[in-house]
């Protein structure tokens, strides 16, 4: 049962504001695995954003994957949940399957690429670089918390 605790209930303290991102950890059959370099920051990561409002997570996936790739995908499974403790963003990362279309960059990725799980340990920052290797593993979903740069130890 879900419960919902307005702020008057919680006299000086306020409502912690969350965004929601969806990612899709693509994998192909021979293994590669589907990542972007931002247009941004220049940084090696997974294809996903923010979750509009009223759409549904896997949509989402689908929806992002395909803006920013090119990559039509078809999901199988959750395969992970991701907390940035700094930025209070909670992400969704969902294991896909290619289903069609062609690689290409957008207004968001100046680089799309396949990489080896290797490539992804080598290219992609830890905190990033785990949400696709966690996809792989089949032992999901996971649920980690990071402060933007590194994980934080969860027992």
């Amino acid at each position: 049962m879900l419960l919902y605790m307005s702020n008057s209930a919680r006299e000086g303290q306020s409502t912690p504001l969350h965004s929601v991102s969806v990612a899709g950890a693509v994998v192909r059959e021979d293994g590669r695995l589907l990542a972007i370099r931002r247009a941004d920051n220049g940084t090696w990561e997974l294809p996903g954003g923010v979750l509009e409002l009223t759409e549904a997570p896997e949509a989402g996936v689908v929806r992002e994957v395909l803006e920013e790739t090119g990559i039509h995908v078809e999901v199988d499974e959750l395969t992970g949940v991701y907390k940035n403790t700094t930025r209070g963003v909670v992400a969704l990362v969902f294991r896909c399957k290619p289903a069609g279309g062609a690689a290409r960059t957008s207004d968001e990725s100046t680089a799309v690429e396949w990489l080896t799980p290797a490539e992804v340990e080598e290219r992609m920052a830890e905190v990033y670089a785990i949400r696709l290797l966690d996809a792989l593993d089949g032992a999901g979903p996971h649920v980690r918390s990071h402060d933007g740069r590194q994980l934080i130890a969860v027992r």
